[in-house]
């Protein structure tokens, strides 16, 4: 799992301790986690801010919550600050953050996220597109937007439901509808015009 550094949590006690507000914490959580897009946060967290399911680790001076989700992905990520002639850096490194780790019981934007990355995209960027994960609602719909040469393209509805969505939907049972909301008004990069 994670490790802050005696460094690190020195430097986050001292930031924390601006904030001026009793009981403030931080919050480790990885955005698009387990896609090339994985990126690692670390983010204050005012008392009531922390999610129920978030993994709670005491240090001397401060909580840190480790959202649920995230932990598998921030196995061996280390947090880290070393002073330097600028005053310091803060780093992160989540060596596993980009790296899929699906199961059957693994969230459904996981899911969704793996079968994009890892199925569709490597297709759509014959055509120098690529679609993401905008949202899933109501826990069984995947909201997508497309990018690159498919925003705007001739062919994405077709692209659309006899690609993405049947693809999706084959593989994640949960899911019982696709939609897009691009603006497909924007035809500058289209593949197909």
């Amino acid at each position: 799992m994670i490790t802050i550094t005696e460094s690190a949590q020195t430097y986050l006690a001292e930031l924390l301790k601006k904030q001026d507000c009793e009981g403030i914490g931080v919050r480790v959580f990885i955005l698009d986690a387990g896609t090339p897009k994985a990126e690692t946060c670390i983010s204050f967290c005012r008392p009531g801010e922390q999610q129920e399911s978030d993994e709670l680790r005491t240090y001397t001076n401060f909580n840190a919550y480790i959202e649920q989700r995230s932990i598998p992905y921030l196995k061996d990520a280390v947090v880290d600050y070393a002073k330097d002639a600028m005053g310091g850096q803060l780093t992160i490194k989540a060596p596993n953050s980009r790296l899929p780790q699906i199961q059957d019981d693994s969230p459904i934007e996981d899911r969704v996220n793996y079968v994009l990355y890892n199925e569709i995209n490597p297709s759509l960027a014959a055509h120098g597109g690529v679609v993401t994960l905008e949202e899933i609602y109501d826990g069984t719909v995947a909201v997508l937007k497309f990018g690159g040469g498919c925003q705007g393209c001739g062919m994405v509805d077709l692209t659309l439901k006899e690609g993405v969505e049947k693809t999706l939907l084959e593989q994640i049972p949960q899911l019982t509808e696709v939609r897009d909301i691009t603006d497909h008004s924007k035809r500058e990069n289209a593949y197909f015009k």
